[in-house]
């Protein structure tokens, strides 16, 4: 087995077929249909199921995904450490993250890792759940995970590094806002208002759903499962909507009013990786992310008190 075959195999994974897979490489469809059946002879299973023009992948193609990936980017990195003996730095970091962790805390790491590593290209992954986010990070489909949950994240075998706690906030619809002065609301306020909704399984349709089993006579309105749409939706007036913390920079841009929902609900957001064999751009986007922690720990900490 070489390389040049994995490669072949994730294009064809990438880009859901071999003709789209043969376009992107540049070569003939028969000779990558050539090299994917070697690299099945020579580990001696079908990775792939043909039905019709489409290319399906077999549990043992599954399988192979992950570790293929790992190989590819090890390669990369090696490729990466000889040309930064010449002064250049390159090579691509794949990272997955949640929706609300990847408006914040991960836009300010990204910005902080792309000034000083302007080379590296860097490819963002969708997930809509912590579990989506493990696998991705344990498989070694991607190297960098952000995942947000009610409670902290604790994994064996793979490193996690806390973030920040982002409490759930209303973002009030001005067509609507009868919430007074004050910088927070309790629950029970929600009573009489309209809602957007995230999907089931998420700690902000849950602190809704908590509120109307307490009685609160609030209606769902609009259930969301992209959250992109969530701020046109309540800029257009349709609902208020609960979403973390890392939302609110966004609203207030847009002209929107935030309110801190008391009793306060958390979002733990972390970041993920493996514990080992990380390449020299996820070791980097780490001690990023480290900083990051280190610059909220300073900004939350106390004045000191003088003392005479």
């Amino acid at each position: 087995m070489d390389t040049r075959k994995l490669k072949y195999f994730l294009a064809v994974v990438d880009h859901e077929g071999f003709n789209r897979a043969a376009e992107h490489l540049l070569i003939a469809q028969p000779s990558l249909s050539q090299t994917i059946a070697s690299l099945e002879k020579d580990l001696g299973v079908p990775l792939f199921h043909r039905i019709g023009r489409r290319a399906v992948l077999s549990e043992a193609g599954k399988e192979l995904v992950g570790p293929a990936r790992l190989v590819m980017r090890d390669l990369d990195a090696a490729q990466s450490a000889v040309k930064a003996l010449r002064g250049v730095r390159s090579g691509q970091l794949d990272i997955i993250s949640m929706p609300s962790p990847g408006i914040e805390p991960l836009t300010s790491m990204i910005a902080g890792f792309t000034r000083l590593h302007p080379s590296v290209r860097l490819n963002v992954g969708a997930a809509f759940t912590p579990e989506e986010v493990i696998e991705s990070v344990r498989t070694g489909s991607t190297e960098i995970g952000l995942a947000g949950s009610p409670t902290p994240i604790r994994v064996p075998g793979v490193q996690v590094l806390d973030l920040e706690r982002q409490p759930l906030i209303l973002i009030v619809n001005p067509q609507a806002d009868t919430f007074g002065a004050d910088e927070a609301i309790q629950r029970e306020d929600l009573g009489g208002h309209r809602l957007i909704a995230s999907q089931r399984g998420s700690l902000m349709r849950w602190l809704v759903d908590d509120a109307l089993a307490h009685g609160v006579d609030t209606e769902i309105i609009v259930e969301a499962a992209h959250r992109t749409s969530i701020l046109p939706l309540v800029l257009a007036g349709v609902g208020h909507a609960v979403m973390p913390s890392s939302w609110a920079p966004l609203a207030h841009k847009s002209g929107l009013r935030t309110l801190l929902i008391e009793p306060v609900s958390h979002l733990d957001v972390a970041i993920l990786s493996r514990k080992e064999d990380l390449t020299p751009a996820a070791r980097a986007f780490l001690k990023v992310a480290e900083l990051h922690v280190a610059r909220d720990m300073q900004a939350t900490e106390p004045p000191a008190r003088s003392i005479g």
